[in-house]
């Protein structure tokens, strides 16, 4: 492994993992509010992606990045108002069974509306190429992945700010703990709770506007991300923003690197002296490569944090 090459995929593994950390974080906010786990939180990534699609075709990509977050975002607050807000009297099963549902749903209504194919979500010409100054020391890397960063890095610091420096901020994180107190003072708890939901499907929707067309718009593209997305939010611990953050850019520059090695356990043992034939007993696990086992490698690291640490990197949630 060379210094170029280390360097392309660390750049890759770290936007990638900062896309996870856009899908994770609004999914995080949720739940360390209401105690949600939204099921349908990909598919709001996914409507997100085709809006910016639609929007794209009218009037141009720039104004579908802030049209269609806000978008999904009303959307994501009409469906906790007429829908989540009456099932939530009955209990967390209740609620995760509606969102579940809620996603199926979603993914017909795509289906019908753009189709089964792929739409020809396209990257905006502006940043269709690689970084000039990268290339000249012969790193090649996509501007629209350097932009893809810096939105996630600037929705970092908004969210932060927003609830340390703000007083819906504080009046958020005063409603999770204290909500009859907030109650009291005169705010309306249920209508902060609909914006939280609303602002995190607005965050999953604005991951869909900047990884739609990095990656594919497709249908399967919510089920693609949906494990991992709660892998995330698991490992990192549930209701921790810093842990999500954490554990994103960890299974991103894992996966990214896992997916590029050809390193197996036969080539291992050559190293140690020993020879693996087809004759040996089970020679086909021997022959893996670390490419071919990466789609489980976050699953294992969901496991082994759960017998390490069952709360998570950095849990505080005790329910």
């Amino acid at each position: 492994m060379n210094l170029e090459f280390f360097l392309i995929q660390l750049l890759n593994g770290i936007s990638y993992g900062l896309l996870l950390f856009m899908l994770s974080s609004g999914l995080t906010l949720i739940f360390s509010m209401m105690g949600v786990l939204n099921f349908a939180h990909a598919s709001f990534y996914m409507i997100g992606a085709y809006f910016a699609y639609q929007i794209s075709r009218w009037i141009g990509y720039w104004p579908a990045l802030l049209i269609a977050p806000l978008a999904v975002g009303l959307l994501g607050a009409l469906v906790e108002r007429w829908g989540l807000r009456r099932v939530h009297k009955w209990g967390h099963v209740p609620e995760l069974l509606f969102t579940f549902g809620l996603s199926y749903i979603i993914v017909e209504l795509v289906q019908v509306i753009w189709g089964r194919a792929a739409v020809p979500y396209a990257v905006p010409a502006a940043l269709d190429g690689p970084i000039d100054w990268l290339a000249g020391l012969g790193i090649t890397f996509p501007e629209y992945r350097a932009f893809m960063m810096l939105v996630a890095v600037l929705m970092l610091a908004a969210i932060y700010l927003l609830l340390t420096r703000t007083r819906i901020g504080l009046v958020i994180q005063a409603a999770l703990t204290h909500p009859h107190q907030v109650e009291a003072l005169g705010h309306n708890v249920p209508r902060v709770f609909m914006l939280v939901f609303g602002g995190g499907c607005a965050l999953a929707g604005l991951a869909g506007v900047i990884g739609g067309n990095a990656f594919v718009t497709q249908p399967a593209m919510a089920a693609e991300l949906g494990a991992i997305i709660f892998v995330v939010i698991v490992v990192g611990g549930m209701g921790s923003l810093a842990g999500a953050f954490v554990a994103s850019l960890a299974i991103g520059v894992m996966q990214t690197f896992a997916v590029a090695s050809d390193a197996s356990l036969s080539g291992l043992a050559s190293l140690l002296g020993v020879t693996v034939t087809p004759q040996t007993f089970g020679y086909s696990v021997w022959k893996l490569t670390v490419a071919q086992v990466a789609p489980v490698l976050p699953f294992l690291l969901l496991v082994l944090i759960l017998i390490v640490r069952p709360k998570g990197l950095m849990g505080t949630r005790e329910d």
